[in-house]
């Protein structure tokens, strides 16, 4: 009887580097022979927080890592698989006894997929070893202690990525691999408006916002054209994990010794410290994927309208920022931090609409969907965790201040562009005359709006104003700053 070679295994999930990569780092530090192995999994590919602007972003970043791994002679072992049929498929082939990967914030499905996972590798003897990502610590009851284990995270230099000679499956050994398995096509359309999947573009980004475009981070931050070239633009390539946060907050924090614009990095620095602060809190409060993490707001009960739903997702509201944003996001799956909660505080509070609704849509557009950041920032703008700043964004104060010349409205919203900047912000100003003058119609040519600002911020206010006095909301508002404080402000260096 021929003995089964032995082989250690890692699991890429949302962790596509090589660098940096403590799940690949610890596997190659046993000697062993070690496979990458990525799995398109059905659960994930047919969840509707999902869409294929997403599994493109992964292809390409596949792509990109087989590119590194040629010098190694070696590549991803990429399959369309369950990841506990495709480990049973590699054991008919090999002896495997440890598997490692990172643990993972992700929505619930993959909560329950992980624990299943779990119970498979014991009965099946095999060690399942995961690494903590980005900083985000398991098992917390509360964050005692927790800055102080977030600077050693980031203290620590980013790992290398060195395998021993011949220490990686050989291609030729992962393609004879591949004739079990149902794969994946790695082809992605060449001509898109959405970034590129894949480190090395990641890298590019980052260089040029290091090199130059971070300069002006503070001051266009809010303005949503100038945020497109000043903002790092590398939040894709940290949510697929192309890049890690670590070595992004090296590189700032090596760059502000000799920089000009320390401001700039101090304030870039300490984003990516809050990033690492939201994913902790969701995954130390996972039902926020269902459900306002405050449960005094359960009692709020909102009416579902489709008609205002699909005129806010298709850019058709009335409000030219607002529908210039959202026409922004379906197109290029990106929007900058302001814009994002302006859709949603319109979206919640002059809709009226609960968050849930918008979850799943900005999910599938955002290209850089992140759970742990997506599901606390909904709730926040949402005005839903009773313990932040209730914010109801005006758009059309916001248009003037943000977007004064009109240009992010006018490339976005193209109808208004023959119309003096004044009435860009405004259409639903101008008197007939005015329209016949403009060979414009509102209500043809653009819609008029289809709330009123004033009277659904005043509902919504008052609302909200009045639900953060109830007992339950100001009682887990309590646990909530309880659970969640940090004993320690944030540092930047």
């Amino acid at each position: 009887m021929t003995t089964k070679p032995h082989i250690t295994i890692v699991w890429l999930k949302r962790d596509l580097r090589l660098y940096d990569n403590e799940a690949i780092y610890n596997a190659l530090k046993t000697g062993k022979p070690t496979l990458l192995l990525y799995s398109f999994e059905p659960l994930l590919m047919n969840d509707p927080h999902y869409s294929e602007r997403h599994w493109n972003f992964i292809k390409e970043s596949i792509v990109d890592l087989n590119k590194a791994l040629e010098t190694y002679n070696s590549k991803i072992l990429a399959v369309q698989s369950d990841i506990i049929a495709a480990i049973n498929q590699l054991q008919t082939h090999y002896h495997i006894t440890d598997i490692y990967s990172h643990q993972e914030t992700g929505i619930l499905v993959t909560f329950e997929r992980d624990k299943n996972f779990k119970r498979f590798c014991k009965n099946n003897l095999i060690n399942w070893h995961e690494n903590t990502n980005n900083g985000v610590q398991r098992g917390l009851k509360n964050r005692n202690g927790w800055t102080e284990m977030v600077d050693a995270f980031y203290a620590v230099e980013p790992l290398s990525f060195n395998p021993s000679n011949n220490q990686l499956l050989n291609i030729q050994e992962i393609n004879m691999l591949e004739k079990h398995f149902n794969l994946p096509t790695l082809n992605t359309p060449e001509f898109t408006p959405f970034q590129k999947g894949g480190r090395s573009i990641g890298l590019r980004y980052l260089k040029s916002f290091f090199e130059e475009r971070y300069s002006n981070y503070m001051f266009n931050i809010s303005k949503p054209e100038l945020a497109r070239i000043s903002c790092s633009r590398i939040s894709p390539y940290i949510a697929w994990g192309n890049l890690s946060v670590r070595e992004v907050y090296h590189k700032a924090y090596h760059l502000k010794k000799t920089s000009k614009h320390k401001k700039a990095l101090e304030a870039f620095m300490s984003r990516l410290r809050w990033q690492t602060h939201f994913i902790q809190k969701f995954e130390m409060e996972h039902t926020m994927e269902e459900a306002s993490v405050n449960k005094g707001f359960h009692k709020l009960k909102k009416s579902i309208s489709k008609q205002y739903q699909n005129a806010w997702k298709t850019g058709q509201t009335g409000y030219p920022l607002v529908d210039a944003s959202m026409r922004c996001l379906n197109e290029t799956g990106y929007l900058n931090f302001r814009m994002r909660a302006l859709v949603v505080s319109f979206f919640t509070h002059n809709l009226w609409q609960p968050w849930q609704e918008a979850t799943t849509y900005l999910s599938q557009m955002f290209l850089d969907f992140e759970p742990g950041i997506h599901f606390p920032q909904l709730q926040m703008q949402a005005g839903e965790t009773g313990i932040n700043m209730l914010r109801i964004y005006n758009p059309i104060k916001n248009s003037l201040e943000h977007d004064p010349e009109a240009s992010f409205i006018k490339k976005w919203v193209p109808e208004l562009d023959t119309l003096d900047i004044p009435f860009v912000h405004q259409p639903y100003l101008m008197t007939e005359m005015e329209q016949q003058f403009y060979n414009f119609q509102l209500g043809k040519d653009y819609p008029k709006p289809i709330v009123d600002l004033e009277t659904t911020r005043k509902k919504a206010g008052d609302t909200l104003w009045k639900l953060r006095q109830d007992k339950s909301v100001m009682e887990e508002s309590k646990r909530i700053l309880k659970k969640h404080t940090l004993k320690k402000r944030l540092h930047n260096t």
